[in-house]
């Protein structure tokens, strides 16, 4: 993909692509067990390779998700799309701006101020994020925070550096066994956003896949044929039977299909496009439903009595038992697939601060809600009665 782009950009592409890019390397070697010696010599190799690319870049580590504000799992607002007319000024005055730079710099951009992180991570964060992971009992909750933690921390450098866009190399093989691994782990309402083209949940920041239309066979051959430079490094389920993780298993299964049967991964593919508006309006359907608390389990349920039962304030004290249970308050914002996975997570201190405080806030707030429910104006109110001053 990076590749691509860096052709788009070139001076003797048919259709130049009219935007600045930077590349983001996510350093994840402590949460795969890399060795610092390890760490530091994958890291040399993948500057040397985005020294050459030319782009701005900047490199993160994965401990920086302990340092992330609470802002990061905000919806921020979108700014307003333009006109033809602003949209038309836009380009022009990107076309300018790189007359400006000289046709040396436009062909081929050299980055003058790459943006690299400040120092590297304290050995706190290295040990908290060990610790986060070692906690995690399975290799499918593993692999499920590990995707998690990353998306925030690429989406807090796209906004911190300006950018509007993340493109992400996910290829249609590797959607599919994405899209076959969501239905396994119950997280089928967000397929639209998972597999889809662009990913519009955080508002501000749109996650586009232009790779998507791109098997790995397509794309290894590619950087066979054009000596693209790879950097190869440990994940989270290197070495791992087939069976150890869904996601270790759904690729197995897909990729065992695709070497019988090689229409497969089309197949699944094109059926992701077809349930992509599907799941999109039952996303936003189930949004306008009441929100509805899942039964408690017989193993989660308080054993003690309550001492407040028959009084005025009846289970006021379980009731504030629940409020202080720092637990509910994180399980009650997740959707089922995540709560599936917290079980496997036995405490949740050793997660992010950022997570633990807006779980708490977006609680509370939704405890205040019924309080100030009715000094609240609706929207269906307004337009039932448009003649009223």
């Amino acid at each position: 993909m990076l590749w691509q782009v860096l052709e788009g950009l070139s001076r003797d592409s048919a259709k130049r692509l009219r935007f600045v890019p930077g590349v983001v390397y996510a350093d994840e070697g402590a949460a795969c067990g890399q060795s610092p010696e390890d760490r530091a010599k994958t890291l040399a190799e993948a500057k040397l390779v985005l020294q050459t690319v030319g782009f701005p870049w900047h490199v993160v580590a994965l401990e920086e998700v302990f340092s992330l504000p609470p802002s990061v799992l905000r919806c921020s607002a979108r700014e307003p799309v333009g006109t033809e007319g602003a949209y038309k000024a836009a380009v022009d005055s990107f076309l300018q701006q790189q007359h400006a730079l000289g046709e040396g710099q436009q062909s081929q951009p050299c980055p003058q101020h790459p943006q690299t992180r400040a120092g590297p991570p304290t050995a706190g964060q290295t040990e908290a994020l060990s610790r986060l992971f070692n906690s995690v009992k399975t290799l499918t909750a593993k692999e499920e925070l590990l995707q998690t933690l990353r998306t925030h921390l690429i989406l807090h450098v796209a906004r911190t550096h300006g950018y509007s866009k993340v493109m992400m190399g996910d290829s249609c093989t590797r959607l599919a066994i994405k899209l076959m691994t969501s239905l396994a782990l119950g997280r089928g309402a967000f397929l639209a956003w998972d597999t889809g083209f662009s990913d519009e949940r955080h508002g501000d920041v749109v996650v586009v896949r232009p790779m998507r239309e791109h098997t790995l066979k397509e794309v290894a051959f590619y950087n066979r044929l054009f000596a693209v430079p790879s950097i190869f490094t440990p994940a989270v389920d290197t070495k791992a039977p087939e069976k150890a993780s869904i996601h270790r298993l759904m690729e197995a299964f897909i990729l065992r299909l695709q070497a019988q049967f090689p229409s497969t991964v089309s197949t699944v593919y094109s059926s992701s496009l077809l349930a992509d508006s599907a799941t999109a309006f039952g996303a936003q359907t189930s949004s306008q439903l009441p929100q509805t608390q899942p039964p408690v389990a017989e193993a989660e349920a308080p054993t003690a009595s309550c001492c407040c039962t028959g009084m005025g304030g009846a289970r006021q004290c379980c009731r504030m038992e629940e409020d202080q249970d720092p637990r509910a308050h994180v399980i009650e914002q997740l959707c089922y697939g995540c709560r599936v996975n917290m079980k496997d997570l036995p405490s949740l201190d050793p997660l992010p601060p950022y997570i633990l405080a807006e779980a708490q806030l977006r609680s509370q707030r939704a405890e205040a809600e019924p309080q100030i429910q009715e000094y609240l104006l609706e929207d269906h109110e307004d337009e039932a009665r448009p003649g009223e001053s």
